[in-house]
């Protein structure tokens, strides 16, 4: 069972909550917090999750998960609504870094990521199940704000002079707003298009390719009979075809980018020739 599997398993399912991802974390900017159980450096291992209720309406939920030195078992810390969100800050966007900022109602965070694949996955699916959570609380507010006025209406009649009564109703109107949404600034492109799916299977696989490399160079460390000067190491081998594969898997990325992009500015003009299409039928139809 890897890392996510646990935490969803331990932390969120017994709570009737759903993981979408969740990323290793550690601040760029570490904080002296004295509370917390642990006195060095690297004694425990923080990660944000973002998960959903499985209750109607359902609830997207930002957690912070920490698993201190010595122990298999998962902590949950800090949690909060999407609602409360309201920057998410890439940093950089020109080029993948692990490095990005969480801004909510009542607190800020610096984070750097274990890599930058780790951070882009989390970024999108983060983006996405944003979108998806926003459009649907405004279709529900929507509706319920169309019921209230028609309510609201019928409560005023259909020929009520102005006066007290009706500045109120007025007031309540206007007080049905949409949600206030958080902007994501200094994102690449390729995380908040739409045409983004490719993308998430490439940083997937970039993500898998150094959690082994990660792997491989602790066990490596832990060998003690290796390194003696006349024998080779039998993981450098397995290391320089992983970083090879690596290597490769990002020039594909990029070509497969360029191509997601080519198709895209592709469709643009070909919905342009239609609309000048359909114009110039229709001009000369008449």
């Amino acid at each position: 069972m890897n890392i996510q599997s646990a935490i969803n398993k331990e932390v969120f399912i017994p709570r009737d909550e759903r993981m979408l991802v969740a990323v290793e974390v550690r601040r760029r900017k570490r904080k002296r917090l004295s509370f917390l159980p642990t006195g060095g450096q690297g004694d425990y291992a923080t990660f944000i999750c973002l998960s959903v209720t499985n209750k109607r309406p359902p609830q997207l939920l930002i957690t912070k998960v920490k698993r201190f030195g010595g122990s298999s078992n998962f902590t949950r810390r800090s949690q909060w609504t999407v609602d409360q969100l309201r920057q998410v800050n890439g940093i950089n966007p020109n080029k993948d870094s692990p490095e990005f900022d969480l801004v909510f109602d009542n607190a800020q965070d610096q984070w750097v990521a274990s890599s930058a694949a780790e951070k882009c996955i989390f970024v999108q699916i983060l983006y996405h199940a944003c979108q998806t959570y926003w459009d649907g609380k405004a279709g529900k507010l929507g509706k319920v704000g169309r019921q209230r006025r028609m309510s609201l209406d019928a409560q005023a009649g259909p020929s009520e002079p102005p006066g007290p009564r009706s500045r109120s109703l007025q007031a309540r109107r206007k007080s049905y707003a949409p949600p206030r949404q958080a902007e994501f600034v200094n994102c690449q492109a390729k995380l908040t298009g739409e045409a983004c799916t490719m993308n998430l299977v490439i940083y997937r696989c970039k993500a898998f390719f150094n959690r082994m490399k990660n792997v491989m160079a602790a066990k490596q460390g832990r060998s003690p009979g290796r390194g003696q000067p006349g024998q080779r190491l039998p993981g450098g081998t397995m290391g320089s075809v992983v970083q090879r594969a690596n290597l490769a898997l990002g020039e594909r990325g990029e070509k497969l980018t360029r191509a997601e992009d080519k198709t895209v500015e592709l469709m643009h003009k070909a919905q342009q020739f239609a609309d000048t299409a359909h114009k110039l039928a229709l001009k000369y139809s008449k």
